[in-house]
């Protein structure tokens, strides 16, 4: 892979990494504890608080395994490896990187 291409990659990992971290902190709030005050909010309010912590708290874990996947993806460009399968040591098509860059396989080791 030429370098050009490869300061391609580089640099949308590097937004993407930007912007999950943006909507991480974004995110924040919605993960906080949920008040348990009967008075102030009925029961079906706090279930609907307690449901949509929960989704912030999964979306938040997805965006981790992202900003691992992309880590791992910029620890690879480093060490020379990007682009080549861990698995087989193969070519990964520029299509399937294009794709998603942090893609660490070729199709046929992908699927199994």
């Amino acid at each position: 892979m030429d370098s050009n291409r490869l300061t391609q990659f580089r640099t949308g990992l590097e937004k993407l990494r930007a912007q999950i971290d943006q909507d991480d902190e974004m995110g924040r709030d919605g993960q906080k504890t949920v008040a348990l005050d009967q008075q102030s909010v009925g029961r079906l309010s706090r279930m609907d608080a307690l449901q949509q912590q929960a989704m912030a708290k999964a979306t938040q874990a997805r965006r981790g395994q992202m900003r691992q996947r992309i880590e791992a993806a910029l620890v690879r460009m480093d060490e020379g490896e990007f682009g080549y399968c861990s698995e087989c040591g193969e070519d990964i098509p520029i299509k399937r990187l294009d794709l998603d860059p942090t893609v660490p396989t070729c199709i046929t080791c992908a699927r199994g």
